[in-house]
C-alpha cells in the first residue's frame, strides 16, 4: 500500500452553508407566520371549532399567514436539511418547488396584465363582498380600517348626517373614493418601488434555485468519484485476504 490519500471533487462548503443560511431565515419566518396565524385562529375560536372557517362571510386575513407561512416553512425545511445533510432528494424538491412558485408568479403577472379589466371587475366584487362582511371578523375589520386610514381622511361618527352635506364637503368626513381606484392610483405612484420588490423576490428565487442545483451537481460528482474508489478498496482487500489465506 502506498499510503497516498485519494483526492477527488468535493462539495463546496461555500455553496452548502450559503444555501443553509439562505433557507434558515425563511424557515424561521415561516414558523413565525404559522405561529401568528394559529394564534389568531385560537383567539377567534377557530381551532376549537374548525367548521367555523366556512362561516365567515368574507375573506379571513389569517389565511395569508397560514398559507405563506406554510410554504415558507416547507421550503426552508427542505433547503436547510437538504444542504446540511447533502440530501439530493430534498435539494431537488426545494429547487423544483421554488421554480414552480416562480413560474406561477410570472404567469399570474402576465395574465393580470393581459386581462386587467377582468381582474379589476373581480377585485371590485371581492372588495364589495368583504365590506358587507365587515362585522363578521375582527381581522377583516382591522384590514379594511388600515386600508381606509391610509387615505388620510377623517371619518367621524361613521358618516352620520354626511349625506345632508354637499358632495364636495362629504370628502372631509367619509371616504368617497373606491378602494380599487385608490389602489390603482397608489400603484401608479409607486410603480418603481413595486417593480423593484418583485424583481428582488424573483432574483432571490433564481439565486436559491441555482445554489441548490449547484450543490446537487457537487454531491453527484463526489459520489461518482467515491464509487470507483470503494470498488478499488474492496478489490485490494479481497486480494490481500486471499494472499494471507494462501500463506
Amino acid at each position: 500500500m502506498s499510503g497516498k490519500h485519494f483526492k477527488g471533487p468535493e462539495v463546496s462548503c461555500c455553496v452548502k452553508y450559503v444555501l443553509f443560511g439562505f433557507n434558515i431565515v425563511f424557515w424561521l419566518l415561516g414558523a413565525a407566520f404559522l405561529g401568528i396565524g394559529l394564534w389568531a385562529w385560537a383567539e377567534k375560536g377557530v381551532l376549537s371549532n374548525i367548521s367555523s372557517i366556512t362561516d365567515l362571510g368574507g375573506f379571513d386575513p389569517v389565511w395569508l399567514f397560514i398559507v405563506v407561512g406554510g410554504v415558507m416553512f416547507i421550503l426552508g425545511f427542505a433547503g436547510c436539511i437538504g444542504a446540511l445533510r447533502e440530501n439530493t432528494f430534498l435539494l431537488k424538491f426545494f429547487s423544483v418547488f421554488l421554480g414552480l412558485i416562480f413560474f406561477l408568479e410570472l404567469t399570474t403577472g402576465i395574465l393580470a396584465f393581459v386581462f386587467k379589466d377582468w381582474i379589476k371587475d373581480q377585485l371590485n366584487l371581492f372588495i364589495n363582498k368583504n365590506v358587507q362582511a365587515y362585522r363578521d371578523d375582527i381581522d377583516l375589520q382591522n384590514l379594511i380600517d388600515f386600508a381606509q386610514e391610509y387615505e388620510d381622511v377623517i371619518n367621524t361618527q361613521c358618516g352620520y348626517d354626511v349625506r345632508l352635506k354637499m358632495e364636495i364637503d362629504q370628502q372631509d368626513y367619509i371616504y368617497t373614493k373606491g378602494c380599487v381606484g385608490q389602489f390603482e392610483k397608489w400603484l401608479q405612484e409607486n410603480l418603481i418601488v413595486v417593480a423593484g420588490i418583485f424583481i428582488a423576490i424573483a432574483l432571490l428565487q433564481i439565486f436559491g434555485i441555482c445554489l441548490a442545483q449547484n450543490l446537487v451537481t457537487d454531491i453527484k460528482a463526489v459520489k461518482a468519484n467515491c464509487l470507483p474508489r470503494l470498488q478499488s478498496d474492496e478489490s485490494t482487500n479481497a486480494f490481500w485476504s486471499a494472499a494471507t489465506l494462501n500463506n
